[in-house]
């Protein structure tokens, strides 16, 4: 089969809707596939009752890169959406991140001094020099109201394992704002696109080639030949056949409903904190773009065990995980004309600027 295109990229999520604007931008044949019926990837919205749905969980663009800022901006105008989500636990309500706000519903404190004294206070009733696990770690970090009330329920229910099962390097660090600020991010720039996610990626992918519904390992042998450079983004060890094992993953399910009122809990999100409550939050769609609509879409996100079955959302980055990805990573240096990018292919968290500016980084440097 004769070489039709410049580059194939597998996958229309971030990373390979903005190499594939950028390999169009310089002139290049592009062909983007993707496995799922809709573009976009992880970033998806449906449009229920006039209210953009984040089909795969709540995304909230932020960024101090100005460079990056203006680039999403180009294509769709970006809102000014603050992420100020709430924590319910046991029926009581918390300020997120952990501010004034917070200290003073959990003591009454009202200036730093005072909620300082008592974390410290609390922090010296259990030293722990060196934490041998996520609990040790977060106790010595913020103390044991934080902890039992903010943090060990909802982590334990996210990763579905106990505290003290987990690594201590998963929290490297818990920021304490002595403010009363409950803005969830420090960036600069943060916002939602006016309409949704949809029309950045439509914006990215205008005028270029895309299919849809085509798994790439179902039709290797065709794919593999059309093109001089592949670009992809699906799973590290799928790539590879798994020939050295799984990497493992958290998955998620989501149950999505339409209430009948104007306005539920009132936040974008309500962290359920306490371990008994299966979710880990529900999420108020209408309120990332400040929605009247008569209706509402909530949803409830229930962290799952990852099988072949579900989608992977988060790499479990513990020793034996990091170590089998780094050996996938020496295989991916011996292939020849293919470019591995993204939270998949790098089995990496990313936020959406970081995919962004990775994406914009290799296209600057493969374009050249």
């Amino acid at each position: 089969m004769s070489i039709k295109y410049d580059y194939l990229i597998v996958g229309s999520g971030l990373f390979g809707a903005t190499f594939a604007n950028r390999a169009k931008a310089q002139g290049k044949t592009v062909l983007v596939i993707d496995k799922r019926n809709h573009q976009g990837g992880n970033i998806y919205c449906e449009n229920i009752e006039g209210i953009n749905v984040h089909k795969y969980g709540p995304h909230i663009f932020h960024t101090n890169d100005k460079t990056i800022w203006d680039f999403v901006n180009s294509f769709v105008e970006f809102n000014r959406f603050t992420y100020t989500p709430v924590a319910n636990y046991k029926g009581e309500l918390y300020s997120l991140p952990f501010n004034m706000n917070t200290f003073y519903q959990l003591w009454k404190t009202k200036t730093p001094k005072e909620a300082k004294e008592i974390i410290h206070k609390q922090i010296a009733e259990n030293p722990i020099a060196s934490p041998r696990n996520l609990e040790e770690q977060a106790l010595s970090l913020v103390g044991k109201d934080i902890y039992e009330k903010l943090i060990k329920g909802y982590t334990e229910k996210q990763w579905g394992r106990k505290a003290t099962e987990l690594p201590a390097f998963i929290i490297k660090r818990l920021p304490l704002r002595y403010t009363f600020d409950n803005n969830y991010f420090n960036d600069k720039y943060q916002g939602i696109p006016i309409g949704g996610y949809n029309k950045l990626i439509d914006g990215l992918l205008d005028g270029i080639e895309v299919k849809l519904g085509i798994d790439f390992f179902a039709g290797q042998d065709t794919y593999r030949n059309i093109a001089n450079k592949i670009i992809y983004t699906g799973k590290l060890d799928e790539y590879f056949g798994y020939s050295l094992g799984h990497l493992q993953y958290r998955s998620l399910a989501f149950e999505h409903q339409i209430l009948n009122t104007d306005n539920y809990q009132g936040s974008a999100a309500v962290n359920y904190t306490d371990y008994e409550t299966p979710y880990t939050r529900i999420v108020e769609h209408k309120h990332f773009e400040f929605g009247k609509q008569e209706k509402t879409v909530i949803t409830k996100e229930f962290p799952l065990e990852w099988d072949s079955e579900k989608e992977p959302y988060y790499p479990i980055n513990d020793t034996r995980n990091e170590d089998l990805a780094n050996q996938y990573k020496k295989l991916k240096e011996l292939e020849q004309n293919v470019i591995f990018g993204g939270r998949l292919a790098e089995y990496k968290y990313y936020d959406m600027h970081q995919v962004i500016g990775a994406a914009l980084a290799i296209a600057k440097k493969e374009l050249q």
